[in-house]
C-alpha cells in the first residue's frame, strides 16, 4: 500500500522558521540550539584549541613539483631555529601499514604524486617557530612531466564499472534509435570548473600519546571513522585510541574522511614524545583536503512536440588523481528525474597528476543537475513551452531506472506551489526584453533532487532517576545543528521536556555512529536514538542500548529522494556584464521537519552555496605548474552577505512512512543542487544568451549591449 501525504503548505508570507509541525511534542519545533551560547560566548573548543600541557606545533612542507621524486632534504637551517624540536620526512618517520585511502600514505616514501603533497613537517615550540622551520626545509626533487588537465578527448579516460557501489555506465532501451527519430532534440556541452571546500575552520588535529594509547582532537564529520583508519595506520586496537570531534566549524565533505593532517599530528607526536597541534594552512588546503572534479557533460534529449521525453543521455568526463579514484557522479540525477523511452548515463575519467578529489557538497547532484536543468530549459525554448509545464509532462510514474516505486516524490507539488509563491506565471516568456536602464532581467527555475542515506548506528538513553535522562551517541555536528534535533527526538521518544535531556556527542568513546555526509546523519543517528529511548521508556528505567543495522537493512525497497524547485531572478549588467541575484525562492519535499529554525539555516546555506557556484567560486588548475592558482579566500571568492539576496524558503509537509521512525529525509545538500540552473536560465532569459560553463563571471557573459 502506497503512503499518504499532506501536502499543504504555509500561506504566502509566512516566514518558514516561524512554523511548528502539526505535532505537539518537541519533534517539529523551531528550538534553538543547544550549543549556540558557548559557541558565541567562545568556550566550544575546536580540534586546534585544545591544548595539552607541554604541547608543541607543527607546520606541513608541501611539494613544489607536480611529479617527481624527493632526492635529498636538508633540515639544517630549519633545526638551527630556535624552538626546533624535529623535521619529518619520508626518511625518519615511522612507518605505518599501508592506507585504505592512499592520500594518508604520508612520509612514507619519496614519491610526489601532485603538487602541494606533504614532503615533511616541521614540529617546534611555539607554531611561529614551526612555520619558519618549514620555510627553512630544503627539497630537492627529480622532477618528472605531468599533466593536469582533463579534455573530452584525453587519450587516458577510461569507464570504471563500479564506485562507491554505484554502477557508473547504465542504458535503459535504445537511445540511439529513439533520438535519431525523435522530432525535437538538443545536444549541448556543459562544463563546471573544479570547485573547493573551505570551511571556517580549516582542518586541524591535536594529538598525544598517553602510554600506548592514542587521543585525537580531530576537525572530522565522523570521529567513528577517523578512530577505525588510525587504528589500522598505527597497527593499535580501536580500542587504544580515542578520537575527539566535538565541535566542528564545518566540513562540506572535505571532513567526510581522515585527512593528512591528523596522520601526521600523530606521528609527530610519537616522534618527540609530546602532545602535538597542526592545523592546515588555507593556502594549502586546495591540494590536500579535496576539490569537486571539473565535469564536461554532454546532454541529448529527443522529445515530442508536447514536451515528452522519448530519449535522454548524460555523459560526464572529468579527472580523478594517480594516488586514488574517485568519481564525480554527475549522472546519477538523469536516472531519477524524468520519464522517457530510452536513456543512457556514463561517467569517463583520466586519472592525472593532480590532488585527490573527493565529497564536496551534493557530489554529483550539484553539477550533474546543473546541466540536466539547463538543458531541460533550452528544449522548453526549443518547443515554445513554459519551463515548468515541461517537467511536469515528464514526471515518472516510478523511478525511470530501477522501476521502483517512490517512498515519496512531491517535485510537481513543489514546481506548483513554487511557481504560485514567485509570481512565475505572470512572466513574459521572450528572452531579452524586460529592460531597466542598463540592467536586463529573467527569471529562470529548475528542479532539484538529493537521495535519501540511512546508515546503521548505535545509540544508548539512560534514566538518571531525577526525572532527567543521559543519551549517548557519536553524532557529529558540523553546524547543523544535530546535538539539538537529536535531543529533541529523545525527549519526544521519552515525552519528557527538552530540557530533561542530556545529550552526548562527538567522541569515538561513545555508542559508534555513521559519519556526517550525504545528509544521512540526522536520520542515521536519530533512528537509533529514537529507538534507544522507546526502549528506555518501555522498561521504565536503567540504560537501553541499541543497534540499528537490522533495522536498516530491512527497509522496503523503495526509491527515496528529497525533491525540491528553485525560482531564481537575475539582473544582467550590459555595460559591465556583471550578473546579480535579485531574488531567489526554494520550496522543498524532504519529510518531516523535525527543527524548522535549524532546517531554514540548511535550506538557506545551501542555496546560499549554490549562488557561489552560479556566480562566483571555481579554481583554475595551471597547466605548467599544477598547482590550484586559487589558494585562499582571497582568490577563491565565496559570496559576501551583499551578494545574497532575500531568500524565500518553504517546504510541503511531507508524510513518509518508508524512510526511518523520524520521518525525516535530509536537507543539508539539497538546497545547492537547482540553484545553479535556476540562475544560469533566468540569465539566459534575462539576456537571450545561453552560457554553458559555470561560473557566470563577466569574461564569460562577455558585453550584452
Amino acid at each position: 500500500m502506497h503512503h499518504t501525504t499532506d501536502t499543504g503548505s504555509a500561506s504566502a508570507g509566512t516566514s518558514s522558521d516561524a512554523r511548528t509541525d502539526a505535532g505537539a511534542g518537541p519533534v517539529g519545533q523551531p528550538a534553538e540550539r543547544r550549543e549556540g551560547r558557548a559557541k558565541v560566548t567562545g568556550t566550544a573548543r575546536y580540534a586546534a584549541e585544545h591544548t595539552p600541557p607541554g604541547c608543541a606545533y607543527a607546520w606541513p612542507v608541501p611539494a613544489t613539483v607536480a611529479r617527481g621524486r624527493v632526492t635529498r632534504v636538508d633540515d639544517t637551517e630549519a633545526m638551527a631555529t630556535t624552538g626546533a624540536l624535529a623535521v619529518l620526512t619520508h626518511e625518519n618517520a615511522d612507518r605505518l601499514n599501508p592506507a585504505d585511502d592512499a592520500i594518508l600514505d604520508v612520509l612514507q616514501s619519496p614519491r610526489v604524486p601532485h603538487r602541494g603533497w606533504y614532503v615533511a613537517v616541521a614540529v617546534a615550540e611555539t607554531i611561529e617557530a614551526a612555520r619558519a622551520m618549514a620555510e627553512a626545509v630544503r627539497v630537492e626533487y627529480e622532477e618528472e612531466p605531468h599533466d593536469v588537465i582533463v579534455t573530452p578527448d584525453h587519450p587516458g579516460l577510461y569507464s570504471p564499472e563500479e564506485t562507491s557501489g554505484v554502477t557508473t555506465n547504465r542504458a535503459r532501451g535504445d537511445f540511439d534509435r529513439e533520438y535519431a527519430a525523435a522530432p525535437h532534440t538538443l545536444d549541448a556541452t556543459y562544463t563546471v570548473t573544479p570547485l573547493h571546500n573551505h570551511p571556517m575552520e580549516p582542518h586541524a588535529s591535536t594529538a598525544l600519546w598517553e602510554g600506548g594509547h592514542l587521543i585525537a582532537y580531530d576537525s572530522s564529520q565522523g570521529s567513528t571513522t577517523v578512530r577505525k583508519t588510525l587504528a589500522a595506520l598505527f597497527d593499535l586496537a580501536e580500542g587504544q585510541i580515542t578520537v575527539v570531534s566535538e565541535h566542528v566549524g564545518g566540513g562540506f565533505g572535505s571532513k567526510g574522511t581522515p585527512r593528512p593532517n591528523v596522520v601526521l599530528a600523530a606521528l609527530a607526536a610519537r616522534h618527540i614524545g609530546r602532545p602535538v597541534k597542526l592545523a592546515l594552512p588555507r593556502r594549502e588546503m586546495p591540494a590536500i583536503v579535496g576539490h569537486r572534479a571539473p565535469t564536461i557533460q554532454r546532454l541529448r534529449l529527443g522529445a515530442h512536440a508536447d514536451g515528452t521525453l522519448t530519449a535522454l543521455s548524460h555523459e560526464v568526463v572529468t579527472h580523478t588523481s594517480t594516488v586514488k579514484e574517485f568519481v564525480e557522479l554527475a549522472a546519477l540525477p538523469a536516472r531519477t528525474m524524468y520519464a522517457s523511452t530510452a536513456s543512457r548515463t556514463g561517467h569517463r575519467l583520466a586519472a592525472l597528476d593532480v590532488p585527490s578529489p573527493s565529497w564536496m557538497r551534493a557530489p554529483g547532484e550539484a553539477p550533474g543537475m546543473y546541466a540536466l536543468e539547463c538543458g531541460m530549459d533550452e528544449l522548453a525554448v526549443e518547443l515554445d513551452l513554459d519551463p515548468v509545464e515541461l517537467r511536469l509532462r515528464n514526471e515518472p510514474e516510478n523511478e525511470p531506472d530501477t522501476g521502483k516505486r517512490f517512498s515519496s516524490r512531491h517535485l510537481t507539488d513543489c514546481l506548483r506551489e513554487g511557481a504560485r509563491r514567485f509570481g512565475w506565471h505572470g512572466r513574459d516568456p521572450r528572452a531579452g526584453v524586460r529592460r531597466e536602464g542598463d540592467l536586463l532581467i529573467g527569471t529562470g527555475v529548475a528542479s532539484a533532487t538529493y537521495p535519501v542515506v540511512v546508515m546503521p548506528s548505535t545509540a544508548s538513553a539512560e534514566a538518571l532517576g531525577d526525572g532527567t535522562f543521559h543519551v549517548r551517541v557519536n553524532a557529529t555536528d558540523i553546524g547543523t545543528g544535530a546535538r539539538t534535533v537529536l535531543a529533541q527526538v529523545a525527549a519526544e521518544q521519552l515525552g519528557v521536556p527538552l530540557d530533561a535531556v542530556r545529550i552526548d556527542i562527538g567522541s569515538s568513546d561513545l555508542p559508534s555512529a555513521s559519519l556526517a555526509g550525504g545528509s544521512s546523519g540526522t536520520a542515521s543517528w536519530g533512528w537509533a536514538v529514537h529507538k534507544a529511548c522507546r526502549e528506555l521508556r518501555a522498561s521504565g528505567s536503567g540504560i537501553a542500548t541499541v543497534d540499528t543495522t537490522s533495522d536498516v537493512q530491512a527497509q522496503e525497497d523503495y526509491a527515496r529522494h528529497a525533491f525540491g524547485a528553485v525560482f531564481a531572478e537575475v539582473q544582467a549588467d550590459t555595460v559591465t556584464g556583471e550578473v546579480r541575484v535579485r531574488r531567489m525562492l526554494g520550496m522543498f519535499a524532504a519529510g518531516r521537519i523535525l527543527n524548522p529554525r535549524t532546517a531554514r539555516s540548511q535550506f538557506l546555506g545551501g542555496m546560499t552555496m549554490g549562488l557561489g557556484m552560479a556566480l562566483t567560486e571555481h579554481s583554475t588548475l595551471d597547466p605548467a605548474t599544477g598547482r590550484f592558482i586559487e589558494a585562499d579566500l582571497a582568490g577563491y571568492h565565496v559570496p559576501a552577505c551583499a551578494d545574497v539576496p532575500d531568500i524565500d524558503i518553504d517546504w510541503l509537509h511531507e508524510d513518509d512512512p518508508y524512510l526511518n521512525p523520524v520521518g525525516g529525509k535530509g536537507i543539508g545538500e539539497i538546497g545547492i543542487v537547482g540553484t545553479p540552473p535556476a540562475i544560469a536560465n533566468a540569465l539566459y532569459h534575462a539576456t537571450g544568451t545561453r552560457c554553458r560553463e559555470l561560473p557566470l563571471t563577466p569574461d564569460r557573459v562577455g558585453l550584452l549591449g
